[in-house]
């Protein structure tokens, strides 16, 4: 089993910035992706950006040029900086941890409690 504690998130203006924190404990397989997830109000959850153990990120349109994420894989720790914040940001943060099995035949998904995030123009 896999823990996820997230730690940021608030209210914050339009053009403002924040940090999230998300604190992974437990069976970490080696071969793993961190990254974030946002779902706002009547929409689905969509990725936001996520980054290998070995640093590739990936990012979703909207968080290019705004958002970087960013991982200290001793800490088990991920990161979501997020600047040039947009009223459309406003969602709740969800982390999540992908792992794989040496093989890749087999995936587990782990997700955080959530944390929200509300931009006011």
């Amino acid at each position: 089993q896999v823990q996820l504690v997230e730690s940021g998130g608030g209210l914050v203006q339009a053009g403002g910035s924040q940090r999230l924190s998300c604190a992974a404990s437990g069976s970490i397989f080696s071969l793993n992706v961190m990254g974030w997830y946002r779902q706002a109000p009547g929409k689905q959850r969509e990725l936001v950006a996520t980054v290998t153990s070995d640093g590739r990120t990936n990012y979703a349109d909207s968080a290019k040029g705004r958002f970087t994420v960013s991982r200290d894989n001793a800490k088990n720790t991920v990161y979501l900086q997020m600047n040039s914040l947009k009223p459309e940001d406003t969602a709740v943060y969800y982390c999540n941890v992908a792992m794989w099995t040496l093989d890749r035949a087999h995936r587990y998904d782990y997700w955080g409690q959530g944390t929200q995030v509300t931009v006011s123009s």
